[in-house]
């Protein structure tokens, strides 16, 4: 059971079954920290036992973070996303193009089987295959962008991951906490796992890190 196919488009990789619908969360896929650190952009601190992160990219410049907790650990008490970073591009999110010019700091692994694209944003990357997203200047008119984090919550959400701590976490998290009313409104309007129903809303839930397969 997939979406109409429209002409000139493939169908998106969605697999309409029960075996899909009962993916595992809360299961994130942690960086390997020792390997990580020892990149052009991070240094190891052993004695305090944490990484500093060097960022230079088309939108940030000198700006440095330290990732004071192990990456995929430790999170706030209220924070239990479903999705890692790494499995959210492996899965597509944003149009493949929201990575593709800061990928030193990161881990390579993150990027192994990423979909992403080079040129322009592809909604037929994303695994909905909907566009689900708003510009950057959209959010930016609505105040949603945090000064050390300008491309938006998912850049929040993978530099927390990594171990870095924020004055402005328990916003993003609040943040977070509020979309899972999309996820009410797909299990009162759409029967379990039928990815035809609400795709739009079901690939915005991805792009928060909750896994809109389950529902």
């Amino acid at each position: 059971m997939y979406f109409n196919q429209l002409p000139g488009r493939p169908l998106p990789n969605l697999q309409h079954n029960a075996q899909r619908c009962r993916v595992s969360s809360r299961k994130f896929h942690a960086v390997n920290f020792a390997s990580f650190t020892t990149s052009s952009v991070g240094t190891y601190n052993h004695q305090m036992n944490t990484t500093r992160i060097i960022v230079n990219d088309v939108m940030q410049s000198g700006y440095i973070y330290h990732c004071t907790e192990p990456a995929g650990q430790n999170f706030h008490a209220e924070f239990r996303p479903d999705l890692s970073p790494k499995k959210m591009l492996e899965l597509g999110v944003f149009g493949g193009k929201y990575m593709t010019d800061c990928r030193d700091e990161f881990p390579d692994d993150w990027f192994l089987n990423a979909k992403l694209s080079a040129e322009f944003r592809d909604p037929d990357l994303n695994w909905f295959g909907v566009n689900a997203s708003q510009s950057l200047s959209d959010w930016k008119k609505k105040g949603w962008i945090y000064s050390e984090d300008p491309r938006g919550w998912f850049q929040w959400y993978c530099r927390y991951y990594l171990g870095r701590r924020c004055p402005n976490d328990d916003n993003q998290i609040k943040r977070w906490r509020a979309m899972s009313r999309h996820i009410a409104q797909i299990r009162k309007n759409c029967e379990t796992c039928d990815f035809r129903c609400r795709p739009r809303q079901r690939q915005a839930l991805l792009h928060w890190a909750y896994d809109s397969r389950q529902f």
